[in-house]
């Protein structure tokens, strides 16, 4: 597999790190953590499109996105838990 660059790590890395964060909260406090959530997310996906757009990436959207969830949760266990 090829080589996945270490921003798309660490766009996902915060993203589930943002995710994790909203466990415990409700109300005001749980709509403005979901959406720092999602913009994380919605960055991680926008970085993806991008890399794969690249006439050198030979991976597809899925394959990238597995890679990089891979590295990301093999690096750690799931910070919600």
């Amino acid at each position: 597999m090829a080589e996945i660059p270490n921003e798309l790590i660490k766009l996902e890395r915060f993203a589930e790190e943002e995710r994790a964060k909203l466990a415990g909260l409700d109300g005001a406090e749980f709509e403005a953590q979901r959406r720092r959530w999602r913009a994380g997310a919605e960055a991680f996906q926008a970085a993806v499109t991008q890399y794969v757009g690249r006439e050198d990436v030979a991976l597809s959207r899925y394959e990238v996105e597995q890679a990089v969830k891979r590295a990301v949760r093999h690096a750690q266990e799931d910070p919600a838990e």
